[in-house]
């Protein structure tokens, strides 16, 4: 099977804005020298906050093997970023119940802001000099384990992989009707904006040319989905010929036999990240630091790879056939093959104002 080779060389893209490339996943290999630790923090349970779809999967490639390898109990509390977040809140660093955040790069910076978030001692996680430089990205106080990659998924009877690919396919008039956008509300949303705003713009944050063309295209855009379900649903009855989509989308699809693709942009490729966080006001920080190690290893990585579908950071991970089969490449090497992350600081500030502008201006069109 293939294995990541993602290079260490790549620096910070230059602003406008632009970090260096990043965006769901998990990993497990304690290295040597903690391949024997326990939690010292005492014997209380480990409690990570995470997504709530692919709990078995996860629970299967990451947490059974931890627990196997250190001994130290784990539970899950899942829900979505913007309801767990808002947990943390509430708790405002004090006791927050949870010690590893595993969360959105969005989520991530607002929790930061809020100082929801402790920083990690990467001497406790030695599996830090095992992931991509983009993973490491010092915007945030926790690494990536995974991400996501913005693109087109679409019915390979009617499209080929380079109409796909063109921004100016969602505007063609005989796809009227037949197309699927994501809200901005779901990351690939915000990744959706920044891409049309890169292309037609002046970069990934020029939101009133984003809009003008989006809203351009809204009259022949079916449906601003809110869900993955929507969107394949969509796809495989028929009723679109594309959508706008994280590449994770497609993976069942075309492992299922379905007639469908997924496609990188032909320029203005943004990318999304995981993040894996310590709560604030942890209980367990120690072994929190021993999960995180765990999470970012290549043996884990590996398996999450396999199991849950995640792309990995780990630069000697293996990479299924599966997700190669989706993404090709571009696994290898997300950054050489033109994918940046979005500047958190740039969107903190301006995400209510954009949301609310895309209502009004876009899908309300």
């Amino acid at each position: 099977m293939p294995v990541s080779t993602f290079s260490k060389k790549h620096s910070p893209a230059s602003r406008p804005g632009v970090a260096t490339a990043a965006l769901i996943t998990s990993g497990l290999l304690l290295s040597a020298c903690g391949s024997s630790a326990t939690a010292e923090d005492g014997d209380e349970t480990l409690v990570v906050s995470t997504f709530p779809f692919g709990v078995e999967e996860f629970q299967e490639a990451v947490v059974d093997p931890f627990t196997e390898e250190t001994g130290i109990e784990v539970e899950l509390d899942t829900g979505s970023n913007a309801d767990r977040l808002s947990q943390l809140q509430l708790s405002a660093g004090e006791d927050p119940g949870v010690d590893v955040v595993l969360i959105s790069d969005y989520y991530a910076a607002l929790g930061q802001q809020d100082e929801l978030f402790a920083e990690l001692d990467q001497d406790q996680v030695p599996s830090m000099e095992e992931i991509a430089d983009f993973a490491t990205e010092d915007t945030y106080l926790g690494p990536a384990y995974s991400y996501q990659l913005y693109g087109t998924l679409y019915s390979t009877d009617e499209l080929d992989a380079e109409e796909a690919a063109s921004w100016d396919m969602w505007g063609d008039e005989a796809l009227s009707g037949r197309v699927a956008l994501p809200d901005i509300s779901v990351t690939a949303g915000q990744l959706m904006v920044s891409g049309v705003a890169g292309h037609y713009g002046g970069g990934p944050y020029d939101v009133d040319a984003a809009y003008e063309q989006l809203a351009e295209w809204a009259p022949g855009v079916l449906q601003f989905y809110s869900s993955s379900t929507e969107v394949t649903n969509l796809l495989t009855q028929g009723e679109i010929a594309a959508a706008g989509s994280l590449n994770g989308f497609a993976t069942n699809l075309v492992s299922s036999g379905e007639p469908v693709g997924w496609v990188a942009p032909e320029d203005n490729r943004f990318m999304a990240t995981n993040r894996a966080m310590i709560a604030e006001g942890a209980a367990n920080t120690e072994a929190a630091h021993q999960f995180i190690d765990y999470l970012l290893s290549q043996e884990g990585q590996t398996s999450s790879a396999e199991i849950v579908g995640d792309l990995p950071v780990n630069l000697e991970a293996e990479i299924p056939a599966e997700l190669t089969e989706v993404v090709g490449d571009i696994a290898e090497d997300p950054v050489d093959a033109g994918y940046s992350t979005l500047d958190p600081t740039e969107l903190v500030e301006t995400r209510d104002d954009w949301v609310n502008r895309f209502a009004r201006e876009v899908s309300g069109q």
